[in-house]
């Protein structure tokens, strides 16, 4: 679900496969560990997607997971490429499932595709592409487990602040993600949560530094940093992040946070991105 932006917006890092395996990895082992302390009545509770509980999230892990190994294989020539009803018959089982299915499954699942992208040799995880069904063409390793770590490392958030309102999302994931998000801005951006008005924001963040923009028109476009800005917005990048995902609601705002500038604030910026 993400492209890239940097101190070059519009420019994807150049990000290895194996460094994205890595990530992935910790990132399952995280949330895994998180899960393997969840009882019954824990999977029950609203989970920071707000139109899920606990077990739902992990069971849209999970699901993907599944899809995504399927995928893994069809490039891989062990099984046909997947049929249209494919991803909707694994949802739908899924969605059957009980709470601690989900979860149980999610662990199960999650595990399975990581290994399977950590058993790759180094030529094939240089030259395989992979059909996901929803992009224009076939995706190197590295896009597409960029896309299962983007979906980590935000539902692993969505998780883990069920029970602590204070939880980010894991640093080793923020450093590689806050460099992903280009395209995705004008896709999830609602430029008109701001009526008529038009902003230019210079973005700082922390944890790891970079300074960019967000220009707000007739369109939310990424930019790089502008020379006047109509606002100031400074946060950790785990924090952006969330803005972006429409997961830094004020009760999860860090204190670090702020927005300096004439005519817009955060609340605003909280319209801009509701959340995907």
């Amino acid at each position: 679900m993400t492209t890239g932006h940097g101190a070059e917006p519009g420019r994807e890092a150049a990000v290895s496969a194996d460094t994205w395996i890595e990530v992935a990895r910790r990132s399952h082992d995280d949330l895994a560990g998180e899960v393997s302390r969840l009882d019954d009545e824990a999977l029950t509770r609203t989970s920071g997607s707000r139109d899920w509980d606990v077990a739902q999230v992990l069971g849209h892990l999970g699901s993907q997971a599944e899809i995504g190994a399927a995928a893994l294989q069809a490039a891989l020539g062990e099984r046909a490429p997947l049929e249209p009803d494919f991803n909707p018959r694994v949802w739908a089982r899924w969605n059957a499932l009980g709470r601690r299915d989900k979860a149980d499954g999610f662990l199960r699942h999650s595990d399975a595709v990581t290994r399977r992208y950590e058993e790759l040799d180094p030529e094939t995880r240089t030259s395989l592409r992979i059909d996901l069904g929803f992009l224009p063409r076939p995706a190197d390793l590295a896009t597409v487990i960029s896309l299962r770590l983007n979906e980590l490392a935000l539902h692993a958030w969505d998780v883990k602040v069920a029970n602590d309102p204070a939880a980010t999302l894991l640093a080793p994931a923020t450093s590689l993600l806050i460099d992903r998000f280009g395209a995705l801005i004008g896709f999830i951006g609602h430029a008109d949560a701001l009526g008529s008005q038009a902003a230019t924001i210079t973005v700082e963040t922390t944890e790891p530094q970079r300074s960019f923009g967000i220009e707000i028109s007739d369109a939310v476009r990424l930019v790089d940093r502008p020379a006047v800005a109509t606002a100031k917005l400074s946060l950790p990048a785990e924090a952006w992040l969330r803005l972006v995902a429409g997961r830094l609601r004020p009760e999860h705002t860090p204190p670090g946070v702020t927005i300096a500038g004439a005519g817009i604030d955060l609340d605003d910026l909280r319209g801009v991105f509701p959340g995907y």
